[in-house]
């Protein structure tokens, strides 16, 4: 049986840097929704595109959009 581990917390808090650690002391795969939303944008998605015009303007991306974006990546490898 498979377990996820969901870190949640405002930028900054030491999440990435935890996983980090996780990452490398349990071989756990490491997937952080700031490179999801980085790739989605470079790699010009239609999800990805959608997010950028919400954060361009300074928005928050609705959870429709950051939800979707996450699935892709799930579905991944």
């Amino acid at each position: 049986m498979s377990k996820n581990i969901v870190m949640l917390g405002l930028p900054g808090v030491g999440k990435g840097t935890n996983a980090d650690i996780m990452v490398e002391d349990f071989k756990l795969p490491h997937i952080s929704t700031g490179d999801i939303f980085r790739s989605s944008m470079a790699n010009h998605t239609e999800l990805g595109d959608k997010a950028k015009s919400f954060m361009d303007a300074g928005n928050l991306v609705p959870d429709e959009i950051t939800n979707g974006i996450v699935n892709e990546r799930l579905d991944e490898a």
